[in-house]
């Protein structure tokens, strides 16, 4: 997806001509696998970072182009969203300092995306989820201008219909209708890349579909999405439905979506994928080339498959084949997309250490995997860690089932071990990478598992909104220190310095938890509603979720007190006592702002309206809340002291 100079696919002849270019690239590929051509008995490493720019209340900053403009480096470029970033790592050998190396390569570029991005008012964070996202970061302004990601845009909603239905159930259930392809800037990955001998592509290709679901399970860092609490690392299922193009009917069939773990074992070359690719996969972009791979492959030269490359790049596999040439030589390699951001450069490093040291190291025990493992079980295992993450069951080789954390400790990092000592990594750097692994699972302590304990103590304190950007603000201080996440401390509260901004705009102070009628209800249920839940407001919505107006208890008194009705009030509709037209905000409106606006009107109840729905409400008994908040706030020392606020 790297290039620019595409079209989409409505001009037939010009979709013919690029689906003829695609079929000569794969028959070259075919050619030169046959004729040993690419190159082998060579192993490279190599890694792409995403990233999240952020402004100073922690939410999405939609400056990326800004941000390149200032780094002016070809080691960055864009991502679908504005306020994402890539940084692509230099391709090295496998073996001694590589991995630290890598490590030392990708904090250095970090260093320098910092800098262009804090003279943006922005910041960079690492991590698969944004916890601060919001529905209004995920309008197609914030895509960005670019022409592979606006003609994405446009060929998906044409081929879907222009609604996608995103449907996550973990711990809290989210459904959300969508109407564009910006769903996909949520995710960001840490993906590194191997490359492999063209003989042996198949034999590691499924040993990295089989370890997928171990390093994925000790790697989550995903597990929230709009407030959400869903999978351990959501973004899988995020990633596969922002660009699933299936018609109803490919749905009905079971037909694979474009993001996947795949069907099957690989049986003998890279081709099968490529062929399964180009046969299930309709050409979503088409590219004018002069290349004509065949003839240049006959003319002694390395043909560079573009048109194959670019089929290639949408279409998602979480572990993807990819077709290079380096200083003149072709490869193979498997890119591992399924490891997330963050939570540190060390982690992430750590990660793919785990993933490198396995596919070395279970070569030599496990050459055809395919004959003691289920494809089956691979994938359910897949699944089950991005639900579960440490705390999977997995059904491993052999039909042995076992949970997540003990096959790790037990079976797998001594392999990995094995493995990289084996590659020729030097021993203290797999000491240290696998370490942080291993501290990771035997603490219990993934990035997922932070943030999911962080908002649980943070829960009883404060509003969502503030609690996700204080999770997010501590993520950023502990990136910058650098510790691995198993030392984290679970983050509790603001800090004294710090609690204003927790309240800065409605989102932060608001109730979501709302309980509403409707305007045909009858009276007496809003009066039910009120003193069951000890409520004092309930909002009237329609069938849709548009606000219709609001029931206050001092409407429902007034009612009774009302001359004749002989306290038959109540079993009028609610339509004839609630006020149609009551005063709003928005999720954005500063807080101060919605004090003095209720202040004005002689209101203590506000709706708060997101894109014309009900997204909640703000009443005084919230802001008495925050109020009660910031008078305890009060320093360590002073409290320490027993002094008074």
């Amino acid at each position: 997806m790297g290039v620019h100079e595409i079209h989409d696919d409505r001009d037939a002849a010009e979709a013919r001509a690029f689906m003829k270019t695609l079929l000569d690239d794969l028959a070259a590929l075919e050619a030169m696998l046959a004729q040993g051509v690419i190159e082998s008995g060579v192993s490279r490493i190599g890694a792409e970072q995403e990233i999240f720019l952020v402004d100073g209340q922690m939410r999405p900053a939609p400056v990326n182009l800004r941000v390149l403009e200032r780094l002016r480096s070809d080691q960055f470029t864009t991502e679908i969203g504005r306020y994402n970033l890539e940084a692509n790592l230099t391709p090295r050998a496998f073996g001694g300092h590589c991995l630290r190396d890598m490590e030392a390569e990708l904090e250095g570029l970090l260093a320098q995306g910092r800098s262009a991005a804090a003279a943006e008012g922005a910041q960079m964070v690492l991590c698969g989820i944004l916890p601060t996202i919001r529905p209004s970061d995920l309008t197609i302004d914030n895509l960005t201008p670019a022409p592979r990601y606006q003609q994405l845009d446009r060929i998906m909603r044409r081929l879907r219909g222009d609604q996608f239905h995103l449907l996550i159930r973990g711990l809290d259930e989210l459904q959300i209708t969508h109407d564009n392809v910006v769903l996909e800037a949520c995710c960001t990955s840490f993906q590194v890349h191997f490359q492999v001998s063209p003989a042996r592509f198949a034999s590691l290709y499924n040993l990295a579909q089989a370890v997928a679901a171990p390093v994925l399970a000790a790697a989550v860092n995903s597990p929230l999405l709009l407030g959400h609490r869903l999978w351990q690392e959501t973004r899988i299922a995020v990633f596969q439905h922002s660009v699933d193009e299936r018609s109803a009917a490919r749905v009905a069939r079971d037909h694979p979506t474009r993001v996947g773990f795949g069907e099957r074992w690989v049986n003998d070359s890279v081709i099968e994928i490529l062929r399964e690719d180009i046969a299930r996969y309709r050409v979503i972009f088409t590219r004018a080339t002069e290349e004509n791979a065949l003839e240049a492959l006959a003319a002694g030269k390395i043909p560079k498959l573009a048109a194959l490359r670019l089929h290639n790049g949408t279409i998602w596999r979480w572990n993807r084949p990819c077709y290079g040439v380096t200083d003149g030589k072709p490869h193979l390699r498997i890119e591992a997309r399924a490891i997330p951001s963050g939570p540190t450069v060390l982690d992430e490093m750590a990660n793919g250490a785990f993933f490198f040291g396995l596919l070395c190291g279970m070569k030599d025990e496990y050459p055809e995997i395919s004959r003691n493992f289920c494809f089956g079980d691979a994938k359910q295992n897949f699944i089950s860690a991005a639900r579960h993450g440490l705390d999977a069951q997995f059904v491993w080789i052999g039909g042995r089932r076992v949970p997540a954390s003990t096959l790790i400790l037990e079976q797998l990092l001594p392999l990995a071990r094995e493995g990289l000592a084996a590659s020729g990594i030097d021993s203290s750097d797999i000491d240290r990478y696998l370490g942080v692994i291993e501290e990771r699972v035997v603490k219990d302590q993934t990035g997922a598992q932070w943030m999911l304990r962080s908002v649980a103590a943070m829960e009883d304190s404060q509003h969502r909104d503030s609690a996700q950007r204080r999770l997010t603000a501590a993520m950023l201080e502990n990136q910058r220190i650098g510790h691995p996440v198993h030392e984290w401390k679970i983050v509790k509260s603001c800090g004294a310095g710090s609690a204003l901004e927790c309240y800065r705009v409605v989102s932060d102070v608001m109730s979501t938890d709302l309980f509403t009628v409707r305007p045909d209800d009858l009276a007496q249920l809003a009066a039910s509603i009120m003193e069951w839940r000890h409520i004092r407001h309930v909002p009237v919505e329609d069938e849709d979720g548009n606000l219709a107006g609001l029931v206050s208890h001092r409407e429902l008194l007034a009612l009774l007190a009302r001359p004749g009705t002989n306290g038959d009030g109540a079993r009028l509709p609610v339509r004839a006592i609630m006020n149609p037209a009551p005063v709003t905000v928005s999720p954005e409106t500063p807080t101060v702002e919605a004090l003095d606006l209720m202040r004005r009107h002689r209101v203590d109840c506000v709706p708060v309206i997101h894109q014309g729905k009900l997204a909640g409400i703000l009443t005084t008994h919230d802001l008495i809340d925050v109020l009660a908040s910031l008078l305890d706030r009060r320093p360590e020392a002073e409290k320490a002291a027993g002094g008074q606020a």
